[in-house]
């Protein structure tokens, strides 16, 4: 009995692993390749698929997903004889799981290599200074020149990023001192500018300020004009509302005359002529008090368009 038993438990595993072998799930966006005897067969797709056991074989699972692989820095020699240092970053997606696994050995081997030396011609024809403000170009024609070559071999080149440009040492130094200088020229080209614009405001500004007292003084001076020859008017029409006569003029002029003689920068002042018609009535009016104004002779002109002024005799 017991070489039954061993020869029953062989089969139930044997069918197992026959199952096993004939079911063969496949997860989403994945892809197998079937050989039978060694030759492409047929390629399983995601799901669940069955297979011959021990006659088909599984020769290769492969992610259909968008793939990222960034490539170690590669050293480029620029048109002008600079050797940089470019990392590159590759986005691929496979598209055929037959081609990628048939036609080319190791994709990943060849779009490495393939990138390298794309690199190198692209490069190769820019300077340095076109070579590291044309990363748009640089990608797109690097993106180009891969897309058509891995066409063949079931991939799709979807983007390709240069992740850093490194030019030599000596060159960084000097792109620093320059970036530095050209800092410091905008600096003091932007100094100079807000000085300009400051003075021309200022100037501008008292200008504004001068032409404004100068509209201010005119208008004050203007207003003040007004006001005396307003000033003057009521005077005028106040005396001649009153109707004075001459005696009261005359005594009017004569209380000016102390006030026009007042301070030290007075030292000789100039006896009008009219005054003679004035002290004419006022000597008129004492005259007619207590027989005229000595010291004062009214009746005659010195010839110099003043009064004449005389001692009075002595009291006895």
């Amino acid at each position: 009995m017991q070489p039954i038993i061993i020869v029953l438990i062989i089969l139930v595993v044997l069918v197992f692993i026959a199952l096993i072998k004939t079911i063969q799930v496949i997860p989403q966006a994945s892809a197998a390749i079937v050989e039978r005897f060694g030759r492409y067969t047929r390629t399983l797709n995601a799901g669940l698929n069955i297979v011959v056991p021990f006659i088909d074989s599984i020769r290769n699972r492969i992610d259909l997903r968008e793939q990222v692989v960034p490539f170690p820095p590669q050293p480029v020699i620029t048109q002008d004889n600079l050797v940089v240092n470019i990392d590159t970053v590759i986005y691929y997606q496979v598209t055929d799981a037959r081609a990628a696994t048939y036609e080319v050995a190791s994709y990943i081997q060849a779009i490495e290599q393939l990138t390298v030396t794309t690199l190198r011609n692209i490069i190769g024809g820019m300077d340095l200074e076109r070579t590291l403000t044309s990363r748009e170009e640089i990608n797109a024609a690097l993106r180009g020149v891969l897309d058509e070559a891995t066409g063949k071999w079931g991939i799709r080149v979807n983007r390709v990023e240069l992740k850093a440009i490194e030019p030599p040492t000596s060159i960084q130094d000097s792109m620093e001192k320059q970036m530095r200088a050209d800092r410091d020229k905008r600096a003091a080209i932007l100094q100079a500018e807000g000085v300009r614009q400051s003075e021309i405001l200022r100037a501008e500004g008292e200008k504004q300020s001068a032409i404004l007292r100068a509209e201010g003084e005119a208008k004050a001076a203007a207003l003040r004009a007004e006001g005396e020859a307003q000033a003057i008017r009521t005077v005028f029409e106040s005396i001649h509302a009153g109707d004075p006569d001459q005696k009261l003029l005359s005594y009017q002029y004569l209380q000016m005359l102390p006030k026009i003689a007042e301070g030290d920068a007075n030292k000789l002042w100039i006896v009008p002529s009219e005054i003679g018609d004035a002290l004419k009535g006022l000597s008129g009016a004492f005259g007619n008090l207590g027989g005229g104004m000595p010291g004062f002779n009214t009746g005659g002109n010195n010839g110099n368009g003043g009064v004449e002024r005389r001692e009075a005799p002595p009291v006895d």
